[in-house]
């Protein structure tokens, strides 16, 4: 391969960036954002990359979740605070289930832009270019508004550090107490409808009872009060990409600044296209998305250029096909995995092959759909005998009505009432918890079967 170098993806080709009317600001703010200090450190990313690789061999579990694409006008301490409550929840019922740390990751401080299906969109007659996120352009269907802006990479860096300021403080600062946590999510499992996750909360608040009585409590043990939070975003605007980027001084290896892992979207992952070109030299840990699309041939060539040194925990394959579809294509990329001895972790993505129309016009994601899906990724694996390492969902803290079903019964007729989203549709914080009690089924049904409580 050609030596590396951060603009090199220039020379590509490439998809699903804007074309910016003004050079001169675009130069600017390229400049401005070079003079900033990186977001993220490179041992913050080599740690997650270790955690990583333990969750490749079973040692751990990953959970990745966050906002479809973050918003300059929902930005606020409260919506971080929610979204990063309910992962902690999520986290406590999945560490449970799998006796096994569980890697938590954010799509925040920095999921800023979206890959669209048309670069344009029309309404009542009217053609405008397609908004692409705050980062790029504006939600507003005006001509103004939609026009790409690279001053807005400024706010989006300026947003991405705020969250993360938060989000270590949440971490170390006793918000992300054990006993706490569970204490929340107890509230989740009163009443009749979620009397079949109650059991296991129980089973939990006695493991917790049994820590505290035996002395071990936050004060005496660090690790109870505080937890390792990581952030992760698409990396499609290069860009910003690019200005963030720093050689790191320790190992003389270049860093994308941005965010501790990023990834490659399934629109994106063309192997001789910009995007992978600049995914291949960061030293972070590298997020593939795998869809129906993708080829045998074109994943033996992404392991080679995105992993040449075959190193642990630097890859992360996030399997994304719909319901119903897992069975037909995610065998064969295992396969192909397997045949060239290559080091991965594989992910499920249930939510992108799951998005519907409803009858009243709004873009929704069935929760039996995105269940189905989990749980045919966990059943390709056993068959496969490989490891199912974790889970990646589009969420929210916030009391949205987004996605329809789940134990608080979101229906079609529900969705207006309080649909938020910018682009796609996301779990809300009951959808997403409930949702992390039915995968620590799958978890205890593939550490000990004849202990599994999962309902056929």
């Amino acid at each position: 391969m050609t030596e590396w170098v951060k603009s090199g993806w220039r020379t590509k080709p490439r998809v699903q960036m804007p074309d910016w009317p003004d050079a001169e600001a675009l130069t600017a703010a390229e400049a401005q954002l070079a003079k900033y200090p990186p977001l993220v450190f490179a041992g913050e990313a080599r740690r997650l990359k270790q955690h990583l690789g333990e969750a490749a061999r079973g040692e751990a579990f990953l959970l990745q979740g966050g906002d479809c694409a973050e918003s300059f006008d929902q930005f606020s301490a409260d919506t971080i605070r929610d979204t990063f409550k309910v992962m902690l929840q999520m986290a406590v019922v999945l560490t449970y289930a799998a006796k096994v740390p569980v890697v938590k990751v954010g799509r925040m401080a920095g999921q800023f832009a979206k890959p669209r299906s048309s670069p344009v969109e029309v309404m009542d007659g009217v053609e405008l270019p397609a908004y692409r996120g705050d980062i790029i352009n504006d939600l507003a269907f005006t001509p103004e508004a939609r026009l790409p802006d690279p001053r807005r990479m400024l706010q989006a860096y300026t947003q991405a550090a705020a969250t993360l300021n938060l989000l270590r403080a949440f971490s170390t600062g006793g918000y992300a107490d054990v006993h706490q946590v569970h204490q929340w999510t107890l509230g989740f499992t009163e009443g009749e409808k979620a009397a079949r996750y109650r059991a296991m909360a129980s089973r939990i608040s006695d493991t917790l009872d049994f820590i505290k009585a035996a002395g071990v409590t936050g004060d005496q043990a660090h690790s109870l009060q505080t937890v390792e939070f990581y952030t992760s975003h698409e990396a499609l605007l290069l860009e910003y990409e690019e200005a963030l980027c720093r050689q790191d001084s320790t190992s003389g290896k270049w860093l994308a600044g941005s965010g501790h892992m990023i990834w490659i979207g399934d629109r994106t992952r063309q192997p001789d296209g910009a995007h992978v070109e600049f995914a291949r030299g960061v030293l972070n840990p590298i997020g593939l998305k795998c869809g129906p699309s993708m080829e045998v041939d074109d994943l033996k060539r992404l392991l080679a250029l995105l992993n040449p040194e075959n190193e642990a925990g630097r890859l992360t394959l996030i399997a994304r096909f719909g319901a119903g579809k897992a069975g037909e294509h995610l065998p064969k990329l295992i396969r192909a995995v397997e045949e060239e001895g290559a080091e991965v972790l594989w992910v499920c993505d249930p939510m992108h092959g799951n998005t519907i129309k409803s009858d009243s016009g709004y873009k929704t994601r069935p929760f039996d759909a995105v269940l189905r899906e989990v749980r045919e990724f966990f059943a390709v694996h056993a068959a496969e005998g490989t490891i199912p390492g974790g889970v990646h969902f589009e969420m929210t803290g916030q009391d949205v009505t987004e996605c329809t079903g789940g134990v608080r019964a979101v229906t079609e007729a529900d969705l207006h009432s309080r649909y938020h989203t910018a682009c796609d549709p996301r779990l809300n914080a009951s959808q997403a918890l409930e949702l992390a009690f039915l995968v620590s089924e799958e978890l205890t049904q593939l550490r000990d079967p004849a202990r599994s409580t999962r309902a056929v």
